[in-house]
């Protein structure tokens, strides 16, 4: 070790030694007032300083969420200590979401591993998974599934946990996302039900059939893409930008999702905020917008008779 980082070193332990903590409950305590004080904006898996101190300062420690709380009072070793005092300072000097410092994040309850390789998950689909997309899936058994844009894998695979009968593609232009989405995979014990594919969008895929395609691509426009937290900033560019409206991606799965459609298939895509641009763009497309219990809108079903009947249409408008 260098003597510059000895002393940085030496630093940290009497910052650490000088504040006065040293419970679990302190550094919870100290974490939410750091970060009301720093004004951090939320949207990566918790939205006030609160939850987000909580799940900070357990998950660095691996303490499941049900822990004895009596367990609070503890003391933390030193090195427990410089981790969580590192952990809360990049969280507030960097700008980094929670997830990426803790490598976690959950989506419909369950653990998937996240960097900065993928966004970070938070899609309101989650709740139309817990729900097997009804009503809109109606009697269609699902047995194909596509998460296309997966990112992390995080809707694929909880498509699989959700039809454990059926096989899901994973696919994804980028390779490092998918990379992260094998680690998701492994961890999930879903190797032989579950395909890593690299493509863009739909070009690898052939013949392929699927009962349910599932997408939410990069929809940012470019106004919004240049006004978002510096949290945002470390997420992959490739995983939010889509041109001026937002929607150079959300037209091209338009105007291709019939052809892999099965005969009673569903598409569901995210498109966010761009969503009024798409719908101005296409009054006439019976597109069904979910309407959800827990936040989130800008979520299009379609079934596959529909993608056919306009598929020219959607075909006029990819940029």
């Amino acid at each position: 070790m260098t003597a510059l980082s000895l002393m940085g070193v030496e630093r940290l332990k009497d910052s650490v030694t000088a504040n006065g903590l040293s419970t679990i409950a302190d550094y919870i305590r100290w974490a939410f007032s750091r970060f009301n004080e720093a004004e951090l904006f939320y949207g990566h898996g918790t939205d006030n300083g609160w939850d987000e101190a909580v799940q900070l300062v357990l998950q660095s420690l691996h303490l499941p969420w049900d822990f004895d709380r009596s367990l609070m009072s503890c003391h933390l070793t030193e090195t427990e200590q410089h981790l969580l005092q590192q952990q809360i300072d990049r969280r507030i000097d960097e700008r980094i979401p929670l997830a990426y410092l803790i490598n976690k994040a959950w989506f419909c309850g369950m653990p998937f591993y996240v960097d900065e390789r993928v966004l970070v998950p938070r899609s309101p689909i989650a709740e139309l998974i817990e729900q097997e997309f009804q009503p809109w899936l109606g009697d269609t058994r699902v047995s194909k599934v596509l998460d296309l844009c997966t990112g992390s894998g995080c809707i694929g695979i909880a498509c699989a946990a959700a039809y454990p009968e059926a096989e899901v593609d994973l696919v994804d232009l980028s390779e490092e996302a998918l990379q992260v989405a094998t680690i998701n995979v492994d961890n999930h014990e879903l190797l032989g039900r579950v395909e890593c594919i690299q493509s863009d969008l739909f070009c690898a895929l052939a013949d392929r059939q699927y009962d349910l395609i599932v997408s939410n691509p990069p929809y940012v426009d470019a106004e919004d893409l240049g006004d978002m937290p510096a949290e945002f900033h470390h997420e992959p560019e490739l995983g939010l930008a889509a041109g001026n409206d937002g929607l150079d991606l959300a037209w091209r799965i338009l105007a291709q999702a019939a052809d892999y459609l099965s005969d009673q298939g569903l598409l569901v895509m995210e498109v966010g905020n761009s969503w009024v641009a798409l719908q101005q763009q296409a009054p006439e497309v019976p597109f069904a917008w979910v309407e959800f219990a827990h936040g989130g809108d800008g979520v299009l079903a379609l079934s596959a008779d529909d993608c056919r009947k306009y598929q020219d249409q959607f075909k006029m408008l990819v940029s």
